[in-house]
């Protein structure tokens, strides 16, 4: 059994002609609101959004706030786990990659890959196992081997060839903060990422991306309403330049705000002491159109079609590569 996996990488442009391939996760953001009627006008809002996110935070030698503009592109990520046979690739992993364009000089930069991140196996470990693990128990708990295959599939793609052939640095992913945990304002700042946040007790998330070899910490950036959990390895702070990490904060504020306008788009900004929760009500909507419900319907059902399609038929080969991969 080979340690090293197969992995094929496909790209496409996020822009406002993106419509989603038949094998892209419905749930992923993009994917939302790629969809409907008004799809045009919705891609059109929120890359205005990016745009203008962008530009506010480097203002520098930026008088317009009219510098740069951001252009997305969609990464696939595909595996092979077959030993001779073919088997079909199953869509692992989708990212955004930001690339810069600087329109005062014509050149392009390049952002940083992640930012937004979409699993089937994870929408199969958050949708599927963990509701079956904790269904009838008086308190809520993890299995012990939870996240680890799919923390090895990520460990093994970021070491892939494929991985370093298209990407110069490690990805840097941004998430909501969790509403189940209290987050405290610190001292430290950056001059992109803005205020650091911390907490003391992982979430179930920050533990599922610990296990995919990141850390996590937690930055408001300025004039934002709550901090981000940025996941990476390395040094979050000095690997990236202040351009590439606004790329990223942009990007996932923008999302953010969309999906999540009770913490993202709240009418004051977070506190000393942070908890945030949806069920705030003091908060104001975007011009664009999402459907969450839809999205953690479709959830489900893609942790499901994980299983089916990958993890049941797979099952013993993933598990002993998994077992190999660790060592």
């Amino acid at each position: 059994m080979r340690k090293d996996l197969a992995y094929s990488i496909k790209s496409i442009r996020f822009d406002e002609s993106y419509r989603p391939s038949d094998s892209t996760r419905a749930t992923t953001n993009f994917a939302n609101l790629a969809r409907g009627s008004r799809r045009r006008e919705n891609l059109r809002n929120a890359f205005t959004m990016i745009d203008n996110r962008f530009n506010a935070l480097a203002h520098w030698d930026n008088p317009n706030s009219d510098r740069y503009s951001v252009e997305l592109d969609i990464i696939s990520a595909e595996i092979d786990i077959s030993d001779g046979s073919h088997v079909d690739a199953f869509p692992l992993i989708e990212i955004l990659k930001p690339t810069i364009l600087d329109l005062k000089t014509g050149k392009r930069l390049a952002g940083i890959a992640g930012n937004n991140f979409s699993s089937y196996v994870r929408d199969y470990d958050f949708s599927v196992v963990l509701p079956q693990h904790n269904e009838g128990q008086p308190h809520f708990s993890t299995p012990d081997d939870f996240g680890d295959l799919h923390g090895n599939l990520f460990k093994c793609f970021l070491n892939s060839s494929v991985y370093k052939e298209n990407f110069e640095k490690p990805p840097v992913i941004c998430l909501s903060v969790s509403s189940s945990r209290t987050y405290h304002r610190t001292e430290n700042g950056h001059p992109a990422l803005g205020v650091e946040y911390r907490q003391d007790e992982f979430s179930s998330t920050d533990r599922y991306f610990e296990k995919m070899g990141l850390q996590v910490r937690y930055f408001m950036p300025p004039n934002s309403v709550a901090p981000l959990a940025f996941y990476f390895t390395g040094d979050l702070l000095n690997d990236y330049s202040s351009l590439e990490l606004i790329g990223t904060i942009s990007t996932m504020e923008t999302f953010q705000r969309i999906y999540r306008p009770e913490i993202y788009n709240a009418n004051s900004p977070a506190g000393q002491c942070y908890r945030p929760s949806l069920k705030h009500g003091d908060y104001s909507l975007t011009q664009i159109v999402y459907d969450r419900e839809e999205r953690s319907r479709l959830a489900v059902e893609q942790g499901k079609f994980a299983y089916e399609n990958f993890i049941k038929p797979y099952r013993d080969i993933l598990e002993k590569w998994s077992a190999q991969y660790a060592t």
